[in-house]
């Protein structure tokens, strides 16, 4: 199975409010993230938490109305999980690293998300999903004019390798060791480069209703 493990464990200090819970359409920024990859071809979503852990899943397990959001051993398919992660202070990488861990044994793949990407469709996924499984590379990254951008899918043969990097480098070791294994798609998408670092980014991004 291919899951969907969406990173919603920043701190978001340069927002200097969580930015994962700001209001995006009927939702807010996490909402529509989670929102989108249950919505693809991934089989299920595992939700990396952190920062502010508590109220980011008291945001995102109603979300659901029909199958409640539970703890991964119970998800049901087309339902997300929750793990937190301890070391989100740490950097992106610890949050990669602890959904991966927390993935069963049988995954395939792991399609990483950014939480703070609500822009993102469900069809992008589902394109980095199906270059997967038609060219059979291990690391597919979908790119815009040339840009590499989100979400990038891991095939679960570098688990091991993934949980050894070291966090200050991010996946660029496991980028510079399998250079042959990486398939970059054009998703014809500007929005797998844009996120929301910044209040700034917010008001000239988004129009709360």
């Amino acid at each position: 199975m291919i899951w969907a493990v969406v990173l919603a464990a920043g701190e978001s200090r340069r927002m200097g409010t969580q930015k994962l819970l700001l209001p995006f359409g009927d939702t807010t920024v996490a909402g529509a993230v989670v929102r989108a990859a249950r919505a693809s071809r991934a089989g299920r979503t595992l939700v990396v938490l952190g920062s502010d852990h508590e109220a980011v899943r008291d945001e995102l397990e109603p979300l659901d109305k029909t199958r409640k959001c539970a703890g991964t051993r119970e998800a049901s398919p087309a339902s997300c999980g929750f793990v937190i992660n301890r070391n989100y202070r740490l950097g992106m990488l610890t949050s990669i690293q602890a959904g991966i861990r927390a993935l069963p044994p049988d995954a395939k793949a792991a399609v990483i998300v950014l939480g703070d990407q609500p822009f993102l469709a469900s069809g992008v996924i589902d394109e980095v999903i199906a270059a997967y499984e038609e060219n059979g590379k291990g690391i597919v990254i979908p790119t815009f004019q040339g840009r590499r951008g989100h979400p990038v899918l891991i095939d679960l043969k570098y688990r091991g390798e993934v949980l050894a990097l070291d966090p200050c480098d991010g996946l660029r070791g496991l980028m510079l060791a399998h250079p042959d294994d990486i398939l970059e798609v054009e998703a014809g998408d500007a929005n797998i480069l844009r996120d929301l670092d910044t209040p700034e980014d917010y008001r000239e991004r988004v129009k709360p209703s």
